[in-house]
């Protein structure tokens, strides 16, 4: 395995062994035998308030709560991918791991070039209200210039246990999709980066807030 390929998982389920558990880790083989190292983020387990808004990460380039947002910063500088799990709650993510999200990418937003990263989501459920929570984490990616990576499904599978998980084949096979596909996309985009010294220029000089003054 080649460690200069690197790629995060978040768990953000609180069961560490369950539904999600088990996708990533069918995401994490493929990915591992495509010579793409791994770190696993279990943040389901954790403690994880949602940002206040105090602008501390402005001043200081960290968040004002020094818990597992501060910790994984500095390994998401390194990594050439990111793949958040998460189970669906109320069809959507879980408050938990959406609450890491938040702070991680605002609080990094001046201090970590996001650009190329490639991102996915990865998300479980029983029955419905997957896509919806799909959405809401490719939604992540997209405001910070992170291809998203495809499969050939909706990177999803269902059950209600991870002994469920065995029995969806074409959720696991989803997954292995996505492990191989986001392994050629970072070795790819590494080459290009390469080839050309960098990723391509973001412009950030413009921001539109519509002042009422220039309403007609």
């Amino acid at each position: 395995m080649d460690e200069k390929y690197k790629v995060i998982l978040i768990n953000g389920s609180p069961k560490i062994k369950g539904c999600t558990a088990r996708a990533l880790d069918e995401v994490e083989r493929t990915l591992n035998a495509n010579g793409i190292s791994t770190k696993r983020i279990e943040a389901g387990v954790k403690d994880i308030r949602g940002c206040i808004a105090c602008h501390f990460c402005r001043t200081h380039g960290r968040c004002v709560f020094n818990d597992i947002v501060n910790e994984t910063a500095p390994k998401l500088a390194e990594a050439d991918g990111l793949i958040v799990g998460s189970p669906v709650y109320y069809a959507g993510g879980n408050g938990q791991v959406l609450a890491m999200l938040d702070r991680l990418f605002y609080s990094t937003s001046g201090s970590i070039d996001m650009t190329m990263k490639v991102g996915a989501a990865v998300i479980s459920s029983r029955r419905a209200g997957s896509t919806s929570a799909f959405d809401e984490i490719n939604k992540y990616f997209t405001i910070a210039s992170m291809p998203v990576v495809a499969s050939t499904y909706w990177n999803e599978v269902h059950g209600f246990t991870a002994e469920d998980v065995e029995s969806d084949l074409e959720g696991l096979q989803t997954m292995r999709n996505l492990g191989r596909n986001m392994a050629f996309l970072i070795k790819a985009i590494r080459a290009q980066k390469e080839a050309e010294g960098g990723v391509p220029a973001q412009e950030h000089d413009k921001f539109t807030s519509f002042p009422t003054e220039h309403h007609a």
